[in-house]
């Protein structure tokens, strides 16, 4: 599979992200500005003090995905060999030893939890970075290895079933 491909994917979900919340920031100043009377704002200076906070936190998510987005542009993954140890840029599929679902991940420096889809449509893969749960657990494992993973309190067992 061309990684590059989700590269690219990935590196446009960030930026439209950022524009989205470089978005909501200038929508907060503006109402923040225009939104309300002079005597609506002096008798309630929480609604100000509140979209202050709301355009500050947008704009602290904007240079997040920016940052995130420059940094996805120097990363290179490389192709895996199947029987190869899991690193950042494999593409990993799993399997849970007891419901037999499937899932398969592609392991980023950087986009936690947004989903990609492969070349020409092909599947959906979810993007997990190496300080999640999962990231952590498949770290240096292979192909047939399993990994216990504690999602939401309860502990799963999956095997790796792909990488590459």
């Amino acid at each position: 599979m061309d990684k590059k491909v989700l590269i690219d994917q990935l590196a446009r979900q960030l930026e439209t992200s950022a524009r989205a919340a470089l978005t909501a920031r200038d929508a907060a100043a503006k109402e923040a500005r225009e939104g309300a009377t002079p005597d609506e704002k002096r008798e309630d200076a929480r609604a100000a003090h509140q979209l202050t906070a709301i355009g500050g936190a947008s704009q602290a998510r904007a240079k997040q995905a920016l940052a995130e987005a420059d940094m996805l542009a120097a990363f290179r993954p490389t192709a895996f060999d199947e029987k190869a140890r899991i690193m950042m840029g494999a593409i990993v599929e799993i399997e849970d030893a007891d419901s037999g679902e499937g899932r398969t991940f592609f392991l980023a420096p950087v986009g936690a939890g947004m989903t990609l889809t492969g070349p020409g449509g092909d599947g959906h893969l979810s993007v997990v970075t190496p300080a999640s749960p999962i990231g952590r657990a498949v770290i240096g494992k292979r192909t047939g290895e399993v990994v216990d993973v504690t999602v939401d309190g309860d502990v799963r067992e999956w095997q790796i079933t792909f990488v590459g």
